[in-house]
């Protein structure tokens, strides 16, 4: 195994406040079978240094060499994998990362022209101004206080909330397709965002997408079974303001604590949507990414990768 170890910040003893934490988040890669005689290439992504969020150690561990990336568009970094076509060494990997992580709330921050823009047009999966939208738009300028993007804004995440269900049954949730939950109303936390994205870009109000993991604050240690999504939105006044509408259908009680903010119990690793990190996916961008993303032959292979998630929290050095 390649072994490589980063203290990317000082420790200092790794005391947190009341709404920060300190955790270890390991991100494993289980040995897979690859066809023989083909150039393999695995993209894992890593998670984000920004408000709210500090990487304090990083341990990557991988049984061929890995080289870090970024994907241009949102400035996603990734660990790449590359194991030549004449090489049968089992690919596996593990990614272990130290993380400060703090409760979040608007982030003040001055949006340039090119950054608004990315922000207000449509994703492959997130239409901006479909005819599709207009009913709930009109229902949405009935219930909110006045016309500005805050009471917009709060309009579309009450809307949302009261109007989409959290279930996962048969086929077709999970893939964060708009026209999916405007017509079905049910979808997991990737639908539910979908469609405040395309709400919120369809009023001129600016929104993006984040993904991560789930880690819990009940427990100090276990697995993790899957991803999490949620949105920020942009206020001029405010900056990028968090909402998280899935969680608020799934706890009523907490509806008002996530529309704003949310506690540290989440990693945040990607933003965006439609992705490209290598020349094959230019041809078939990625909807989104949390999971790892392979390459077979310079080809996209639409196998299955076996991972593994876990969390335990850091309480002393």
């Amino acid at each position: 195994m390649l072994l490589l170890v980063f203290c990317l910040t000082a420790v200092p003893g790794l005391a947190a406040s009341p709404d920060s934490r300190v955790f270890q988040f390991t991100y494993e890669i289980k040995e897979q079978d690859f066809p023989a005689g083909e150039a393999i290439d695995i993209y894992i992504p890593m998670p984000a240094q920004y408000a709210g969020q500090k990487i304090l150690m990083q341990v990557l561990q991988s049984s061929v060499p890995g080289q870090s990336g970024i994907e241009k568009a949102n400035g996603n970094t990734f660990y790449h994998l590359h194991r030549p076509s004449d090489s049968t060494v089992p690919l596996t990997a593990t990614l272990s990362w130290t993380v400060e992580r703090d409760a979040v709330s608007a982030t003040a921050e001055e949006l340039s022209d090119e950054a608004l823009a990315q922000y207000l047009a449509p994703d492959a999966l997130v239409p901006v101004g479909h005819e599709i939208l207009q009913p709930i738009q009109a229902e949405i300028h009935q219930m909110r206080d006045d016309d500005s993007p805050s009471a917009t804004a709060r309009a579309i995440y009450d809307w949302v909330v009261d109007n989409v269900e959290y279930k996962k049954v048969g086929t077709g949730w999970g893939n964060g397709d708009t026209f999916w939950a405007c017509n079905e109303r049910y979808g997991n936390c990737t639908d539910f965002h979908s469609l405040f994205i395309a709400l919120a870009r369809s009023e001129g109000i600016p929104a993006r997408f984040e993904m991560g993991f789930p880690v819990p604050q009940d427990r100090e240690e276990g697995e993790i079974s899957g991803y999490h999504c949620w949105v920020q939105f942009y206020l001029s006044e405010r900056g990028w303001v968090p909402i998280d509408a899935s969680e608020a259908a799934k706890h009523p009680e907490r509806r008002e604590a996530l529309y704003g903010g949310y506690p540290a119990d989440r990693i945040h690793f990607s933003t965006g949507r439609d992705l490209v990190l290598s020349p094959a996916s230019a041809g078939a961008p990625l909807n989104y990414f949390i999971y790892p993303y392979a390459e077979v032959g310079g080809k996209p292979w639409p196998g299955k990768i076996l991972t593994r998630f876990s969390f335990s929290e850091v309480t002393s050095s």
